[in-house]
C-alpha cells in the first residue's frame, strides 16, 4: 500500500491512541533490556567463572557456546531496541499530525463550520453584498486554492469572509491526514524489515541486515532523537546531558545511535564501551557486505579487537571508540579510565590504521603501559588512541605516505586528541586524576599539535615522547605542562629520532649534487651546528629542547646480518625487548616520575 492509496480518515487520525504505540514500545524495550542483562551475565559471570575453574576441550567448547549465546542475545538487544524506537518515533510523528488536525477542528468548531468525512469544510452565510447588502451565501471549501465556493461569481461581488477561513481549515485537515498516511506507510515498511532469520544461531549476514535496519531506523528517528545529541557542547556539558536523561531515553540512544554515543567525549566510559561493543557488531555486519580491500583490512582489525574483548584478559578492556571512517578509528582502554587515578593515552604514528597489526601490536603497547603503571599504582589505566588518520607508509599509500612530511594530519589529530583527553578529565571520578599524554613517532607530533591549541591538552599532567621526529616546538616549556613534566625516550639505533631538519635536508641534498657526500656532510653540519634539529623542530632528546630524557635500550641496528631493520623504533613499550624504557614509561604514567632515572642528552 502506498500513501496515495491509504484509506486513513481524519476521524481515525483524531482517535488514534498513540499511547498504545508507546506502550508497545515499552514492551519491546523490556525485551531488549532482558536480552542485555542476559548477555551481561554471560560475559561478566559465566564466562569468567568458567575460565577460572575449568580447562580442557569441554571447557573450551562451553566457552564457545556461551559466546555464541551472548552474541545472539546482543542481536536480540539491538533489534528489540530498534523496534522500540521505531514505535516511539511513529507515535512522536503521529502526535504532531494529531495536533495539527485538532487545532484545525477546534477552529472549525469555534466558527461553527462543519468538517465532513472527506475533509471538506462547509461554512455559513456571512458579510454583505456590495450592491444589495444581503448576506453572502455560505459554501463548501475543500483542499486547494481554486476549490468551489472560494471564488466570487464576479468582480462586483465580495467574497464571503468565511470562505478563506474554511479553505485554510480544509487545507490543514487534508495535509495532516495525508502526512499521517505517509508516516504510517514509511514506518510500516521499516517494521516489516525488522525480522530475523529462523534458527538459534545469528550468522554474520544477519548482522549485515541489522546494520541496514539500524540505518533505516536512524533515518526515521532523526526528528525524535538525533537532534538532542549535543555534538557541539563541551565534554562537561555532554556529561551533564547524559546524566539528565531518563533510563528509557538512554536506552533508545544506545540502541539507535551506538556509533555517536560511543564516540562522544564526555560520555561515561562504561556507557561508551557498551555502545561501541554494539556498534562493533554493526560495523562488522556492514563491512561483511563489501568486498573491497579497505573493508577486508578493517574487518580483520575489527574481528581481532572483538576477539580480545571476549577473551577475559586483564586489565579489563573498554572500547571507547570505533569507526570505519578514513583509515579507521579505534580507542581501547585497559582498565576503567573513569575510576583509575592514573590514566595514560598513547597516540601511534606512521603507518597506523585500523587493521590486524594495529589490533595486535598497538593494543599490546597500551596494555603493556597499563601493566607497567599498575606495578607502581594498581589504580592505573592505559589507552591507545587511534582517533585520526595517521600518515601511511609510501608502500601502502603513496599519497598518504607523503603526509608524514607535513603537519596537516597532526593538526587535525591534535584537535581530536585534545577533546578526547578533555572528555577523560570530565568523566574521571577522582578529585585530581593524573593524566599522561604519550606520543610515539608521528604521534608525538600529533601530541605536540594538541598542546598548541587554546587551552592545550585539558587536564594533562605529564607528556611522554618516544621515537619522536620532533613535536613542532623547539623547547619543552612550550608544551603547556612545564618542561620538568616532559619526558623523552630516544633509542640510539632509532633512525626516526635522527631525521635531519627540512632545511638541512634541502641544503645537504644540494651539497651532495655539488660535491658529493663529503660536501653534503660539511654543509649539513654548518646548517645544524648543534646537530639538534629534526624534521619537526628541535630534537626532543637534545639539551636545547630541555625535556627529561629517560634511559632506553639501544635497539637493533639498522643494518645487520639479518638485513635492514627498523625494530629499534618499536620497542619502547615492550618490557621483554626494552625493559628500561617500559619501566620508565610505567613510572611516569603511574605518577612516580620522581623515581625516574635520567639519561644524558645527545
Amino acid at each position: 500500500m502506498t500513501p496515495a492509496s491509504s484509506s486513513l480518515t481524519w476521524a481515525q487520525l483524531r482517535d488514534l491512541k498513540c499511547g498504545e504505540l508507546e506502550g508497545a514500545a515499552d514492551g519491546w524495550g523490556k525485551a531488549s533490556n532482558r536480552a542485555d542483562a542476559g548477555r551481561d551475565r554471560i560475559e561478566k559471570q559465566l564466562l569468567s567463572g568458567l575460565r577460572e575453574t575449568q580447562q580442557g576441550e569441554a571447557a573450551d567448547a562451553a566457552v564457545g557456546r556461551l559466546r555464541q549465546l551472548g552474541r545472539n542475545l546482543q542481536y536480540v538487544y539491538t533489534e528489540c531496541g530498534l523496534v522500540r524506537t521505531t514505535l516511539n518515533s511513529l507515535a512522536h510523528e503521529m502526535k504532531a499530525q494529531q495536533r495539527v488536525l485538532r487545532d484545525a477542528l477546534d477552529d472549525a468548531a469555534a466558527l461553527k463550520f462543519t468538517v465532513h468525512a472527506d475533509g471538506s469544510v462547509t461554512y455559513p452565510e456571512a458579510g454583505a453584498g456590495l450592491i444589495d447588502g444581503k448576506p453572502l451565501a455560505g459554501g463548501t471549501a475543500s483542499e486547494g486554492p481554486t476549490a468551489p465556493g472560494l471564488l466570487p461569481p464576479s468582480g462586483l461581488v465580495a467574497p464571503n469572509p468565511n470562505a478563506a477561513k474554511a479553505q485554510d481549515i480544509a487545507d490543514r485537515v487534508t495535509t495532516a491526514v495525508r502526512t499521517a498516511a505517509e508516516i504510517d506507510w514509511r514506518f510500516a515498511g521499516i517494521l516489516r524489515k525488522l525480522k530475523a532469520e529462523e534458527g538459534l544461531k545469528v550468522p554474520d549476514r544477519t548482522w549485515t541486515d541489522a546494520a541496514g535496519d539500524a540505518a533505516a531506523v536512524r533515518d526515521a528517528a532523526r526528528g525524535y532523537l538525533k537532534e538532542g545529541i549535543p555534538r557541539d557542547a563541551s565534554p562537561a556539558a555532554r556529561r551533564e546531558w547524559w546524566a539528565g536523561l531518563t533510563d528509557e531515553q538512554r536506552e533508545e540512544y544506545l540502541a539507535v545511535y551506538p556509533d555517536q554515543i560511543g564516540n562522544l567525549d564526555g560520555i561515561p566510559s562504561l556507557v561508551r564501551d557498551a555502545a561501541n561493543r554494539d556498534n562493533l557488531q554493526l560495523l562488522i555486519g556492514k563491512l561483511e557486505g563489501r568486498d573491497d580491500a579497505k573493508a577486508e583490512t578493517q574487518l580483520a582489525g575489527l574481528r581481532e579487537i572483538d576477539r580480545q574483548l571476549n577473551d577475559g584478559r586483564l586489565p579489563p578492556m573498554y572500547l571507547l571508540g570505533i569507526g570505519d571512517e578514513g583509515n579507521g578509528r579505534a580507542i581501547v582502554s585497559f582498565g576503567n579510565p573513569d575510576t583509575a587515578r592514573n590514566v595514560s593515552a598513547y597516540v601511534p604514528g606512521l603507518g597506523t590504521a585500523l587493521d590486524e597489526d594495529f589490533a595486535r601490536n598497538d593494543l599490546k603497547r597500551a596494555r603493556d603501559t597499563a601493566l607497567g603503571a599498575q606495578k607502581y599504582d594498581p589504580s592505573s589505566a592505559g589507552i591507545v588512541w587511534l582517533g585520526y588518520d595517521a600518515p601511511q607508509t609510501p608502500v601502502d599509500d603513496p599519497l598518504g605516505g607523503l603526509a608524514v612530511m607535513g603537519n596537516d594530519r597532526a593538526e587535525r589529530g591534535g584537535t581530536a586528541y585534545s577533546e578526547f583527553i578533555g572528555g577523560l578529565a570530565a568523566t574521571n571520578e577522582n578529585e585530581n586524576p593524573h593524566l599522561t599524554a604519550i606520543g610515539h613517532s608521528y604521534g608525538s607530533r600529533t601530541v605536540g599539535a594538541a598542546t598548541q591549541r587554546e587551552g592545550g591538552i585539558p587536564g594533562a599532567d605529564d607528556i611522554i615522547l618516544v621515537g619522536s621526529p620532533g613535536v613542532g616546538v623547539d623547547n619543552a616549556s612550550e608544551l603547556g605542562v612545564g618542561k620538568e613534566h616532559v619526558f623523552v625516550g630516544a633509542a640510539e639505533n632509532d633512525v626516526v629520532t635522527k631525521l635531519p631538519s627540512k632545511h638541512q635536508s634541502v641544503v645537504g641534498a644540494a651539497g651532495l649534487l655539488a660535491g658529493g657526500p663529503a660536501v653534503s656532510h660539511l654543509v649539513g653540519d654548518i646548517t645544524d651546528q648543534g646537530d639538534d634539529d629534526l624534521w619537526f623542530g628541535k630534537d626532543p632528546a637534545s639539551d636545547a629542547f630541555g625535556a627529561r630524557r629517560f634511559p632506553v635500550g639501544d635497539g637493533p641496528t639498522l643494518v645487520s646480518g639479518s638485513g635492514l631493520s627498523l625494530d629499534a623504533h618499536s620497542h619502547y613499550f615492550d618490557p621483554n625487548r626494552d625493559a628500561l624504557s617500559a619501566d620508565s614509561i610505567g613510572l611516569i604514567a603511574s605518577g612516580h616520575s620522581d623515581r625516574l632515572k635520567t639519561e644524558e642528552y645527545r
